[in-house]
């Protein structure tokens, strides 16, 4: 089974790339461990702007994909910038994967409500993320060490753009993925996409299907801890009014249960 390295290029603040989610979950079921990902932390803003940007992007990113989104947080109390979530994600990784903490910040900043601009509100997540010594992460995060590989990451990005092409600017578009096999051939997707071209990258890459069938609802949870309803559809193949009543039968068992956030749900076992 051949590995296949994925940069994925992302911000904890980026809209579209909450909008990825169900489609990274179905990249890694369908392919299992062959994919390794590195999260490419890629400076969305040093300093935002207006926040009706935000706002605008995050109900558009909610639209197109079915994902919930609660965009007051941007007109209330916006973050100043993205690049102090991006720096406690690098921290994160110095322990290992820091997918679970990506996704917490995540949630907590399109559909939870939560400013994320500061040590403390970093911190105050890493304690709810299974695995993460806090006190390590505490001194992870100011340390130079993790300034220098957020400085890394983004110049890995303004390489990415380059490969982007002229439409790429200085810095590439978010969410991008790279996916590069044996023969270290960039086969790259720049911007949201649907789902088909995620998966032709991976197989030019060298990447084969585990041919695995759906899982269960109960066995997704289980894996991918909480899920939106259209991560349920996608990954357990429940199209339409599938996922959503399946959903919602299992809760009248009190199998699984609900958490209202914004213009959606988020799902757990219960």
């Amino acid at each position: 089974m051949s590995t296949v390295e994925v940069s994925y290029y992302t911000d904890p603040c980026c809209p579209w790339s909450w909008a990825l989610e169900p489609f990274l979950r179905r990249l890694e079921r369908d392919f299992g461990p062959q994919l390794r990902i590195t999260f490419v932390m890629s400076g969305m803003a040093r300093e935002f702007g207006a926040a009706l940007t935000i706002v605008s992007e995050a109900l558009d990113a909610g639209a197109a994909s079915g994902m919930p989104v609660d965009p007051r947080l941007w007109l209330d109390s916006p973050p100043r910038s993205s690049h102090p979530a991006c720096i406690a994600v690098k921290a994160a990784a110095e322990q290992g994967d820091p997918a679970p903490y990506l996704r917490r910040l995540r949630e907590g900043l399109m559909c939870r409500g939560r400013r994320l601009d500061g040590a403390p509100a970093m911190i105050e997540e890493a304690r709810s993320v299974g695995g993460l010594s806090v006190d390590r992460f505490r001194i992870d995060l100011g340390s130079h060490a993790i300034l220098e590989a957020f400085a890394l990451d983004l110049e890995q990005g303004r390489a990415a753009a380059r490969r982007q092409g002229p439409t790429g600017g200085d810095r590439v578009a978010l969410p991008s993925l790279e996916f590069r096999g044996s023969d270290d051939e960039v086969h790259g997707v720049y911007g949201a996409a649907g789902y088909e071209p995620y998966r032709e990258a991976a197989l030019a890459a060298g990447a084969d299907p585990v041919g695995s069938r759906p899982p269960s609802i109960e066995q997704a949870l289980a894996r991918f801890g909480t899920m939106s309803t259209v991560e349920v559809a996608v990954v357990c193949e429940l199209p339409g009014p599938r996922a959503p009543a399946e959903l919602w039968r299992l809760a009248t068992e009190w199998k699984v249960k609900p958490e209202r956030v914004g213009s959606g749900e988020l799902w757990t076992l219960a």
